[in-house]
């Protein structure tokens, strides 16, 4: 039984409607009476006119059927062409699945929405393309300073054939990212360009919008939509102004450091209260700093200098006026220093030539005060070259002070009381016993440095206007003769008391009046609270009864002249102790003629 609806259904269904009608038109033709030749006309004729419909049904059909492959065929090459453009080489192919298709219809069913999605992911792609393309024409614009076309890497995408793979898409992005880092780096070092401008000019006091903008207007930030400029022009021209500033930077440190100098050599010679020189105190930091140092805002601009160097002009000024002033009290510091050193000043500044120098015009005042300058300069450094045997002359003569201080403490009779004080007394005199034994040591050590020195400076060591080693030598040879005295009254002192105990044991003992010393002073003592005595320090004379031992400070007390001529001192040699050595012959002789005299005692 055949399917209702089925194509061989539908044909017998028209062939039995195609039968009935033909079977009703010969029975029409019946009953009109056509003749059979007529029957067969009007068939033949209906023959005709249904090949007729049917050819033109089939060409019909034919030609949708070119139409549909065609379409097919386009939508395919386009799918082929998009699917290469776009790279998209994972996506099936549509020719595969057509093997197992045999409509078109059923082709063109599968093509078109592939077709669809390939054309909307072009469309995305170009999109990314575009944007891409704008960022890189932009980025490269600013960096080559919009002097030269864009980048050629971006020329292809004007093209309709294009390639939209991923893989170039990574390219482009790849190069687009290199331009984002290359703007970045280019605008930090743009920055740094900038801020060491607006530093400069901070410094030098120069108009920092003015400088950056004869270089490009960008650099101002006055305008937040514009961009900085970030071209190579702009680094040279960046550069250029940078190196003109700190040329500029570098000739007014130095000027000003000229300027600063003259107003300390003024201060110090004119004695400028503290409250002056403060207010110069930034134009005065720059000496001690390094140029990359000098980062004050001001502190270089022209209104500085120009205040430094009319202060200048106004001490400058002051200082003709004071010039006999500065010249003697400049003299003054010459003579402190070479009386603290004990060097003989230089006489041809001396106050009173000077004085005569400066009044009748003959020489120059700021001549003379630099004469006395270098002097001072001069007098400074021999103070420092004669500093190590300055010091081991004060060690000798305090070891010589120590040395009168334990002469007079020995002669006292009083000191051996418990007093108060007695036992610093006692300390003090252990403590100056060893000090005196190392005066021939210190003495002999320092007539060795002192030659040496002579030696490797080519020149005499004065002392005062003496030569120390005479100074030393004649020392030595007092001291020897003191020590000589000493012995000599030592052995006239046994023989006394030899003299004394024979004198005893032939005519006995016989007492003698004591002397009452309670109320006389010591030589070279005070009394204390207690009664006990403290000694003092001693002066003695040429004329004394005790030889005295000559320091340098007993040639300082000499008259200038005999330190002019540079005679060597001679020394008298004195008794040791109070009594003469003619009044020690006078009294041997007097008692042994007293006992010769006198008889024996029965």
């Amino acid at each position: 039984m055949l399917a209702i609806g089925s194509p061989l259904a539908s044909s017998v269904r028209a062939s039995t409607s195609c039968n009935a009608l033909l079977r009703e038109l010969q029975q029409i033709w019946s009953d009109i009476g056509e003749s059979e030749a007529d029957r067969d006309r009007m068939l033949l004729e209906l023959e005709r006119e249904c090949l007729e419909v049917y050819r033109r049904k089939v060409e019909e059909a034919a030609n949708a059927k070119a139409r549909l492959h065609q379409s097919v065929a386009a939508k395919e090459a386009e799918v082929a062409t998009l699917m290469a453009t776009l790279g998209a080489l994972n996506i099936h192919s549509p020719m595969q699945t057509q093997k197992k298709m045999t409509s078109l219809k059923e082709k063109l069913a599968s093509v078109t929405p592939l077709l669809e999605d390939l054309r909307m992911k072009k469309e995305e792609r170009i999109k990314q393309f575009a944007d891409i393309k704008t960022q890189i024409e932009k980025i490269s614009g600013e960096i080559s300073g919009y002097n030269y076309p864009g980048d050629t890497m971006i020329s292809c995408l004007t093209m309709e054939d294009q390639d939209l793979s991923l893989r170039k898409l990574t390219e482009f992005q790849t190069h687009l990212q290199t331009l984002q880092k290359e703007k970045s780096d280019r605008l930090h070092k743009v920055l740094e360009y900038v801020n060491e401008v607006h530093l400069l000019c901070g410094v030098l006091g120069l108009d920092f919008a003015q400088a950056v903008s004869d270089v490009h207007p960008s650099l101002q930030r006055t305008n937040q939509e514009q961009t900085t400029n970030i071209s190579n022009c702009t680094f040279e021209g960046l550069e250029q102004i940078i190196n003109k500033l700190k040329m500029e930077r570098r000739i007014r440190i130095q000027k000003l450091r000229d300027i600063v100098a003259a107003l300390f050599e003024l201060w110090s010679l004119m004695d400028s209260p503290q409250a002056e020189k403060s207010i110069f105190s930034r134009a005065t930091s720059v000496l001690r700093l390094s140029e990359a140092e000098v980062t004050e805002p001001g502190v270089l601009s022209t209104e500085m200098i120009e205040q430094a160097s009319a202060e200048v002009e106004k001490l400058t000024k002051l200082k003709a006026s004071r010039m006999k002033e500065l010249v003697m009290k400049r003299r003054s510091e010459l003579e402190d220093i070479c009386r603290m050193t004990h060097i003989e000043p230089d006489a041809s500044t001396a106050v009173e030539k000077s004085n005569v120098l400066i009044n009748s015009g003959l020489v120059d005042s700021s001549e003379l005060l630099a004469n006395i300058e270098a002097q001072i300069t001069k007098a400074k450094d021999e103070a420092l070259s004669r500093k190590e045997i300055m010091n081991r002359i004060d060690r000798w003569l305090l070891a010589c002070e120590e040395e009168n201080w334990l002469e007079d403490y020995s002669q006292n009779e009083n000191r051996y009381n418990a007093g108060r004080g007695a036992h610093i007394n006692l300390k003090r005199a252990e403590k100056g016993r060893i000090t005196v034994t190392k005066i021939p040591g210190i003495v002999d050590n320092l007539i060795n440095r002192t030659l040496a020195w002579e030696e490797e400076k080519n020149m005499l060591f004065l002392y005062d206007g003496v030569r120390l080693v005479s100074i030393l030598e004649d020392y030595k040879l007092t001291r020897k003769q003191k020590e000589e005295e000493k012995k000599r009254c030592r052995d006239q002192k046994k023989i006394q008391d030899l003299l004394l105990r024979e004198r005893e044991a032939i005519y006995g003992s016989k007492p003698s009046p004591r002397k009452n010393n309670s109320f006389r002073k010591p030589n070279g003592y005070q009394a204390n609270g207690n009664g006990s005595m403290t000694p003092t320090p001693r002066r003695n004379s040429v004329g004394g009864g005790t030889p005295e031992l000559l320091t340098p400070r007993s040639y300082s007390g000499r008259q200038n002249g005999y330190f002019k001529e540079m005679r060597r001192l001679s020394t008298v040699p004195l008794n040791f102790v109070a009594i003469s050595k003619e009044d020690t012959a006078s009294t041997f002789t007097s008692v042994c003629g007293s006992e010769l005299a006198s008889p024996p005692h029965s």
